[in-house]
């Protein structure tokens, strides 16, 4: 880790926790880290990729997000000494302790992900559980 990622985790977690909570949000809130964690989970080693899939991650949150996750010693840093640069990221042990966090919440998601676009639409409704129980 550079010693500029070391600075700014280090500055941006200052404060003292007083739950678990707090910290897991720490470390997994933030845009993107469950999908980068999931991502890396699944053999993905160069998340930058993942935004040409038509994501609105952009490259600099990708970044910015990878910067933290190293920090927190979620991921580690692999530089290849080849140019154009390679980098690849890999999930520390620590960081696989946290799939099935990730892969809870993407569980979760996925039932929802209708439900939640109608209700960003202006739409009322019902979650998938409520729909079942009119039937």
């Amino acid at each position: 880790m550079s010693p500029y990622t070391k600075r700014y985790v280090r500055r941006k977690n200052s404060r003292p926790y007083t739950c678990g909570t707090a910290v897991t949000l720490e470390i997994i809130g933030g845009k993107w880290k469950p999908a980068i964690i999931l991502c890396l989970s699944k053999g993905l080693r160069r998340p930058q990729r993942a935004t040409a899939d038509g994501t609105t991650a952009s490259r600099w949150v990708v970044n910015q997000q990878l910067k933290e996750l190293e920090g927190h010693g979620i991921i580690t840093k692999k530089i290849y000494p080849v140019l154009p640069p390679k980098v690849e990221y890999f999930l520390t042990e620590f960081g696989e302790s946290l799939l099935p966090i990730t892969q809870t919440i993407e569980a979760w998601g996925l039932p929802y992900e209708q439900a939640y676009e109608e209700i960003l639409e202006g739409k009322n409704a019902p979650c998938p559980e409520d729909a079942a129980s009119e039937s």
